[in-house]
């Protein structure tokens, strides 16, 4: 079998693998070592590209920023500042319909400027804002859409662990992909909340509840209180980057120290607790790390098997532009992201499309943003939609069925697609910062 041959077999094998519930790290390390063992017909080349790989993959104090940031992300939601937010929000909008479930976005929102996990906004607002959306009369699969549905803006609005991922695959400044996601993570926020509104108004039966008007406001000083020290994280952290004063991982070291006043401010953190929350700041930064790593053998694979370079030329023997390459990647994104995570998305797609993106001088930078979006999507489709099925187990409703958190999602999924068109349309909104 001739190199080429090796290449598109590993990715139909890659599929079945994946589907067959082999790790994805463990599917692209397996291919990328045995497919180099074919094609060079010798193990100890194999085995010493897979030593150099990992090397390489991760020998830099930039990787620094990812257990920085996830520890800042965990202490943050320990000290249930996500609580606060949403708290704060819903006395602003208490008297508008629908206005619950503009105050979860909101929340959502600066919950992401200070996290960058989509499951962990998912989680906490699930035990924060569905609880009292059903009790001001919200249906059910509204309630759970919009947690779920507004969920997906942690992995868009900086710090993002998916934006960190695409930077070193796509090897971009981690602070330019930052920068990127700002200005389409807060369209993407205002779409959501006008769609709420307009829902309440429009569709009142589906989504139910009235304005909680008997609801007292809360004073201009408590709302200043509770929201104070989550402004002052993102200024800070995000501040300094798009400032100048730090590098991403500084901002990472500052924002997690900043978390971690807070958290014993608020006396959250018990040692128990806090032992807790290393230990998920290492597994998830391992878990991370070993992805990349993965990744990049998987990516010196393919180079070597020349896929890459006969998908440029097909497609261009097609005459496939900038539009037509977009199409196709944007399809296969959405079609994976029924069946694995977004990590696994980019991992397996991204060393196959970058070297198409570069040919047709596409900016990297933009191309992230697209590519968070539309792997972001997946977070909210069937069968496999991770947000979706975080919101199910932390909510623990038998009432509530799987299915109608999908359904109340839809709307959601539909917004995100409107806003990706107009990403690829207008590429300023992904640049307006850069």
């Amino acid at each position: 079998m001739t190199a080429l041959g090796i290449g598109i077999v590993s990715l139909a094998m890659m599929v079945v693998l994946i589907i067959a519930g082999l790790h994805v790290a463990i599917s692209l390390l397996l291919l990328s070592f045995v497919g180099v063992w074919l094609m060079r017909d010798n193990i100890d080349v194999a085995l010493a590209l897979m030593a150099q790989a990992t090397n390489d993959s991760i020998a830099s104090h930039e990787f620094g920023v990812v257990p920085l940031f996830v520890l800042m992300g965990l202490l943050v939601a320990t000290a249930d500042l996500g609580k606060d937010i949403f708290e704060v929000a819903n006395s602003m909008l208490r008297r508008i319909r629908g206005g619950l479930g503009v105050a979860t976005v909101m929340a959502n929102a600066v919950f992401a400027a200070i996290t960058g996990i989509s499951i962990a906004s998912a989680a906490v607002f699930t035990k924060v804002a569905v609880p009292e959306m059903l009790r001001f009369g919200f249906t059910p699969r509204f309630a759970t859409g919009v947690v779920a549905g507004s969920s997906v803006l942690g992995m868009l609005i900086p710090p993002s662990l998916l934006m960190i991922l695409y930077a070193f695959l796509s090897e971009q400044s981690v602070g330019a992909m930052f920068l990127a996601g700002v200005m389409p993570g807060l369209v993407l926020a205002i779409a959501f909340s006008v769609a709420i509104v307009a829902m309440a108004w429009l569709f009142p039966g589906y989504v139910g509840g009235t304005a909680a008007v008997n609801v007292p406001g809360m004073a201009l000083r408590e709302a200043a209180v509770k929201v104070a020290p989550v402004v002052l994280l993102i200024f800070v952290v995000l501040g300094g980057i798009y400032g100048g004063i730090f590098t991403a991982t500084d901002a990472g070291a500052v924002g997690a120290l900043g978390a971690l006043a807070l958290a014993l401010a608020k006396r959250r953190l018990t040692p128990a607790i806090f032992w807790k929350v290393l230990v998920e700041t290492g597994r998830i930064t391992v878990s991370v790390l070993f992805l990349i790593i993965a990744a990049n053998l998987y990516s010196r694979m393919l180079t070597l098997s020349g896929l890459p370079q006969f998908i440029v030329e097909w497609m261009a023997g097609l005459g496939f532009g900038v539009a037509g390459f977009l199409t196709v990647f944007i399809a296969i994104v959405l079609f994976l992201g029924c069946i694995i995570d977004s990590a696994s998305i980019m991992l397996i797609v991204l060393p196959l499309m970058l070297p198409v993106a570069k040919t047709l001088g596409i900016d990297l930078v933009w191309f992230g943003v697209i590519t968070v979006v539309a792997v972001e999507i997946g977070l909210l489709t069937p069968p496999f939609g991770i947000s979706v099925y975080v919101v199910k187990s932390t909510l623990n409703d038998a009432r509530i069925t799987l299915w109608d958190i999908f359904a109340g999602t839809q709307p959601f999924t539909l917004i995100m697609f409107a806003v990706l068109l107009l990403i690829i349309a207008f590429p300023g909104i992904a640049l307006f910062f850069n």
